[in-house]
């Protein structure tokens, strides 16, 4: 049986030279792949007491949501500014290449709610951070962190440090 990392294609030299793009789409693409990442993600949440799992769009809503549905807990997404119907608060954050604001409906965490945050990948830490800050700002607590991949070299835990953050494939480099 492969390991979930043979089913992650790397990309040397995008989006620009000397980077390595790992490529998700090639593990949602395969059964056998797209089933070793949500129970590998869902593995790591075993005896972890939560009320509730949240996701940034895009990648996060595609591993959140099953985890929820298996776990039988509601799902909360995150989306990009102006995407959410209801009353929002946001929270500007940095990405490599600018800035982007990010939001979250008023009403969707309850003061005291147990979350855990789920995405694709860490990099930079940039868009975790500024979702445990919305978090805590609605009065919830982020007990878990879960990312399919981490780009170590580039040192988004830093940004995270505090919280309990786990990946379920580490690269070295960037």
């Amino acid at each position: 049986m492969k390991k979930l990392e043979d089913y992650v294609r790397s990309i040397p030299d995008f989006p620009e030279p000397g980077i390595i793009f790992r490529d998700v789409t090639s593990v949602l693409s395969d059964k056998d792949g797209l089933k070793l990442a949500i129970d590998q993600m869902q593995d790591l949440l075993k005896d972890i007491d939560f009320d509730l799992i949240l996701g940034p769009e895009s990648r996060g809503f595609i591993f959140g949501v099953p985890i929820a549905y298996n776990l039988g807990k509601p799902f909360i997404p995150v989306r990009k500014e102006g995407k959410l119907p209801c009353e929002t608060i946001s929270m500007d954050y940095e990405l490599e290449y600018g800035k982007a604001t990010i939001e979250i409906h008023k009403d969707a965490i309850k003061p005291g709610q147990r979350v855990v945050i789920i995405d694709d990948l860490i990099a930079t830490g940039g868009t975790i951070e500024a979702i445990t800050k919305l978090v805590e700002s609605l009065g919830g607590q982020v007990i878990k962190i879960i990312f399919l991949m981490e780009l170590k070299g580039l040192n988004g835990r830093a940004k995270l440090e505090g919280y309990d953050v786990d990946a379920v494939i580490q690269y070295e480099g960037n």
